[in-house]
């Protein structure tokens, strides 16, 4: 049983369901016999496991260690906010370059180079003497992440074709990619309150080089396409205008929404990139061939993606002070107070939606999963400032993390399926700017929402020249209880996209590659 692909007038590819009958992609990527499984497959598992979570650790792994780092290096109030916008801007806005450097040059290649230079920037981070160094070394942690990241996952995605197997392969990437930041948290709080700041960065280095020295021995790849260019362009307005909106975004925490600094960049970000889709739709070779996005079962995935990453983002920045702030839970038991949430995600990704993907439908799980992570959020809407971890957190953060899972290796499968070799690569980078996008937006949101229910708070129960203590801390708990409940809402928004777009099975074979 081989599924057929549909070809809509724009030659994208449509995965549908199985069928009795043969048939072959419009680019001919599916050949006509299953292919012969790599026998070091589960070997190549391991090392873009090391790789993804050596990339999702490093998103929440320093912030637990940045106050230590910003009195270590006398950064300025204003200035610390850059140990994390400047990797974020080099990460998001160069995610799709770097995979369509990985199609052109070799997947295998790129991820060997952007595993080395990982290790680098991290090596040279952890070793700053001033802002300034760290801020650059973050830079670079970005730019080789966006080269790693999508090489990572189009890998994954053309080593396991049969569906049993790449069920299980995905519900390992997708349980690391929805719990690498929940262990990031442990990861940070262990490594600054018993060695330094600097191992937060460190720790990047042995992981890096377990990995490289796996690559060459278990991946396998083709070395690169023949004759391919790269769209200069076509490069130029999509990095910008991704790079513009991550600045955007990440000025409108401390800026405000109304402030020049957030709505120039904001607005050169929406032109550039709706020049950037005029000009793929005319390129020879472009940047990112619009077929990729225009699959109703694809674009579904992406955008329950980035709908889940903007409901989810809330629950580690949010839940992180409410434990650390209002309970009064120091680093380390802060960090691991978020364990149920990555074992949830565990289960849900690994137990349950890699056994059911192969004969359920994707938008079942993801539908599922999203609504099990609103209930999750509506019992963190309940928290006060006397609320006992057993009874009130931890309920909740089983049911995210099983959400998260449930939700994270399907639409991780659904959205780099059926997509021909030669283009897995820029597919892996989409799926990764739209979750890079996601958190971004997500954050500075929910965050502008926390921060004004707080402020209205105070006002209305505190309307002297201060507030005690005790008022404080329900103002907090207040703001984030009407951020949990629009995160809520959020992911029931995510549950009814994916029910509505993602109807189809993923097809039974991704496009394959010739060994290197």
């Amino acid at each position: 049983m081989i599924a057929m692909s549909k070809k809509r007038p724009g030659g994208e590819s449509l995965p549908s369901a199985p069928s009795t009958a043969t048939g072959t992609s419009p680019d001919h990527e599916v050949p006509a016999a299953t292919p012969a499984p790599d026998p070091k497959r589960w070997w190549a598992l391991a090392v873009i496991a090391l790789a993804q979570l050596m990339v999702i650790l490093d998103g929440t792994v320093v912030n637990i260690a940045l106050p230590s780092a910003q009195r270590a290096l006398g950064m300025s109030d204003a200035d610390r906010q850059w140990v994390i916008t400047a990797y974020t801007l080099a990460f998001g806005g160069l995610l799709l370059l770097g995979g369509r450097i990985a199609d052109l040059v070799g997947r295998r290649r790129t991820f060997v180079i952007g595993l080395a230079g990982f290790a680098a920037a991290s090596a040279l981070g952890g070793a700053a003497t001033g802002p300034g160094m760290l801020f650059g070394a973050r830079a670079l942690q970005g730019a080789f992440a966006a080269v790693l990241a999508p090489s990572a996952l189009s890998l994954l995605a053309t080593t396991f074709t049969d569906p049993k197997e790449r069920a299980r392969a995905f519900g390992v990437y997708g349980a690391l990619a929805g719990g690498g930041s929940a262990v990031g948290l442990i990861v940070g709080g262990l490594l600054t309150e018993y060695l330094n700041w600097r191992w937060s960065l460190y720790v990047n280095v042995p992981i890096a080089l377990a990995a490289l020295l796996g690559a060459p021995a278990f991946l396998r790849d083709r070395s690169g396409r023949r004759g391919g260019h790269l769209d200069v362009p076509g490069a130029l307005l999509g990095c910008g205008g991704l790079v513009a909106l991550v600045y955007g975004f990440s000025q409108a925490e401390p800026r405000g929404w109304s402030s020049p600094s957030v709505l120039t960049p904001l607005v050169a970000g929406v032109v550039l990139l709706t020049a950037f889709v005029w000009w793929q739709s005319r390129a020879a070779s472009p940047l990112l061939p619009l077929r990729i996005v225009r699959d109703r079962v694809r674009a579904g995935s992406l955008a329950t993606m980035g709908l889940a990453t903007i409901g989810m983002f809330g629950v580690f920045l949010f839940l992180t002070y409410y434990l650390q702030v209002v309970l009064g839970y120091p680093p380390v038991r802060t960090g691991l107070a978020f364990v149920p949430i990555s074992a949830g995600i565990v289960v849900g990704a690994t137990q349950i939606a890699a056994r059911l993907l192969p004969r359920t439908a994707p938008r079942t799980l993801m539908s599922s999963g999203m609504v099990l992570a609103a209930a999750g959020m509506v019992l963190l809407s309940s928290l006060t400032v006397h609320a006992q971890y057993v009874t009130h957190v931890l309920p909740a953060l089983l049911l995210l993390g099983l959400g998260m899972g449930l939700t994270f290796m399907p639409v991780y499968a659904t959205a780099t399926a059926g997509v021909p070799a030669q283009d897995a690569g820029v597919a892996s980078a989409v799926l990764n700017t739209v979750q890079q996008m996601g958190a971004s937006l997500g954050t500075v949101l929910l965050n502008t929402i926390a921060t004004s229910a707080t402020g209205r708070y105070l006002h209305s129960h505190a309307p002297g020249p201060g507030a005690d203590g005790e008022t404080l801390d329900q103002g907090m708990v207040h703001g984030f209880s009407v951020a949990y409940r629009c995160s809520a809402g959020v992911l029931l928004i995510a549950a009814l996209v994916a029910g509505l777009t993602v109807w189809h099975r993923t097809p039974k074979h991704a496009g394959n590659d010739a060994p290197a």
